[in-house]
């Protein structure tokens, strides 16, 4: 077997490097591409105690969007994402304002005023063997 000469050693050398440098590149770009972009949506709220909602209350719950209704059915729970664009409504005297274009409802969610012209979706909602509400946003 031929001795190396160091041009021969050098462009060997070379190459090597490119070609790892190569896949390296690859498997980087690889890696950025599977991941996902955006963590998983939560769809499944622990809401806390029962006991922390008293007949007759209407608890507004920020993180979820909803409203927690207590009355004397039990528990219901209604959805603060206006079905016309998706804004959150925010709470006002006569029920429910959509921000964005205007929309109101009334306290049970049914629509007063446009554009949006569906009610507020109502959400599941149980108390689970803790004693404790779970709020589900998937139908």
């Amino acid at each position: 077997m031929p001795a190396l000469s160091r041009r021969d050693f050098l462009k060997l050398g070379s190459r090597a490097l490119l070609w790892t440098s190569g896949l390296l590149g690859i498997g980087a770009l690889w890696r950025f591409l599977s991941n996902p972009t955006e963590p998983p949506v939560q769809t499944e709220f622990d809401l806390g105690p029962a006991a922390n909602y008293p007949p007759g209350s209407r608890t507004l719950r920020s993180e979820v969007p909803a409203v927690v209704i207590h009355n004397e059915t039990g528990f219901s729970a209604l959805s603060l994402v206006c079905p016309h664009l998706g804004c959150t409504v925010e709470q006002s005297a006569g029920g429910f304002t959509c921000p964005c274009h205007g929309s109101t409802f009334d306290p049970s969610g049914t629509p007063l005023t446009g554009p949006a012209d569906a009610p507020l979706s109502s959400l599941q909602i149980e108390q689970n063997a803790e004693g404790h509400l779970i709020l589900s946003t998937t139908s």
